[in-house]
Formats: C-alpha cells, structure tokens, sequence
C-alpha cells in the first residue's frame, strides 16, 4: 500500500482529483452548498496520508508556532494593511452595492463568520494547499514551479462559486500564502495570514463572492 501511495503517478492522478476534477465537479453539479463538507473531507484524506507517510512530527510541530516572530507578524500585517485598504477601494468602486453588505443585513453573522472561517475555511484550505501540497508533490513539481502551482491550484478551487472576483483575487492570496508557508513552514502562522484576508473580505462585501454560492447572508 505505502509504495502505490508513494508512487508519482498515484500522486500525480491525486493532484488532478484534488485540484482539477474535484472543483469542477462541485461546479458542473452545483454543489458548492457542500463545499466546507467536501473540504473537509479532502483534509482528512491529506492528513492520514501527510501524518503515515511524510511527516510523523507531532502536531506542535506541524502548525509551528514559533513562526510567530515579531518579524514575521510585521510584514504579513503591514502587507494586509495595505491590501485591505486596496479591497476595500475594488469593493467601493467596482462592487457599491455589496460594501458592508453583512453589518448592513445581518451583523451578528458577521461576528460569526469572523469566529469560525478561521477554524472551518482557513485552516483546511492551508493545509491542502501549502503542508500537504509541499510535502506531498516535492517531487514530482519542480521547486521552482511549486509557489505558482499551488496559487494556480488554490485559484482554480473558487471557480466554483461562478463569478469572477473570487478566482481572481484567489491567485494573489494563493501566490502570498504559498510564499508565506515556503518561508516559515508554518500552517499556523499562514492560517493566521488567510484569516486575515477572508475576514476582510467578508467585513468589506467581498465575501459574498466567495460565500454567496453556498451560503445565504441573511
């Protein structure tokens, strides 16, 4: 069993599953509603095989938190500072009437989201994309291609909500976690740094774009 997991073409028809045929199923049948569940699910699976046949380190280790250094937290804040900033002027000018869409129809939902996206979201999507797609395909993707291959991966996963903003904006938060991880092996620290982003998003109007397939605002 452990030399078919570990085989390249295994993981190769893995990688198409999970980053191609997986989003565009959920797509083709409309079953972004279940998309948290089918993420989920894909992080269970990455774990079991993350945990037996890569990396048997202990979770403290995994999620490394002494990557929260005062350099470390400074550029990725500095970074959402003004990139906030470059949301808020898209939401703004480019999508008016979904600014602060959330505070102005349901503002509890809003502290919710900002408690729980973290945990169920930012979490599952980091370890798929950068602590299971950089250990797992280190050898069948050229170190060179790896950052731009899980943003591609990463940007082509919210081709399912069908708008444009969400992949677009996708393959920058992509570029940023993926380079983010590789620096600091961290799934906590970039986490963090996800959360950073979806929450502004959502706080923004934004969000819906990335929500408004699955989940009503109201």
């Amino acid at each position: 069993m452990g030399k078919l997991i570990l085989n390249k073409k295994y993981k190769i028809s893995e990688l198409i599953l999970i980053g191609l045929i997986t989003p565009t199923l959920i797509l083709v049948y409309r079953l972004a509603e279940n998309v948290i569940l089918i993420l989920w699910l894909i992080t269970v699976y990455g774990c079991f095989i993350y945990m037996k046949y890569h990396n048997r380190s202990k979770l403290t280790q995994i999620f490394n938190f002494h990557a929260f250094t005062m350099k470390n937290i400074n550029i990725i804040l500095v970074r959402w500072l003004f990139l906030t900033i470059a949301i808020y002027l898209i939401t703004f000018y480019f999508y008016n009437d979904k600014l602060f869409t959330i505070q102005k129809q349901n503002p509890y939902f809003l502290i919710i989201i900002f408690l729980v996206y973290p945990i169920l979201s930012a979490l599952p999507q980091e370890f798929i994309f950068t602590t299971f797609f950089f250990s797992r395909y280190a050898d069948i993707i050229p170190k060179k291609l790896q950052i731009l291959t899980s943003a591609i991966i990463f940007m082509y996963a919210h081709v399912l909500f069908i708008n444009f903003i969400a992949p677009f904006l996708s393959i920058f938060g992509g570029l940023i976690f993926a380079n983010t991880y590789k620096k600091t092996n961290s799934l906590a620290l970039v986490t963090f740094e996800h959360s950073l982003y979806g929450n502004s998003l959502f706080f923004m109007g934004l969000g819906y774009y990335f929500w408004g397939g699955s989940v009503g605002l109201t």
